[in-house]
């Protein structure tokens, strides 16, 4: 699927959020990637075999920052 040199992550590798945009769509909440995967803005994603990879946000540490 993807025609870049050297070649985006595959749908299956760990790091396959680092392949290239082909369409975003910011008012609805989604990107297409090269690869196939569909990330969402939850980051959640679904993959081109149709499994749902669940949101992984970073949890806050419920620490506000304040400027001193």
């Amino acid at each position: 699927m993807c025609q870049h040199q050297p070649p985006c992550p595959t749908a299956e590798s760990a790091d396959r959020e680092g392949a290239r945009l082909v369409a975003h769509h910011p008012e609805q909440g989604w990107s297409l990637l090269c690869n196939g995967v569909l990330l969402f803005e939850d980051t959640g994603e679904l993959l081109p075999d149709g499994q749902i990879i669940a949101p992984h946000r970073p949890l806050g540490s419920g620490t506000v920052m304040t400027a001193a």
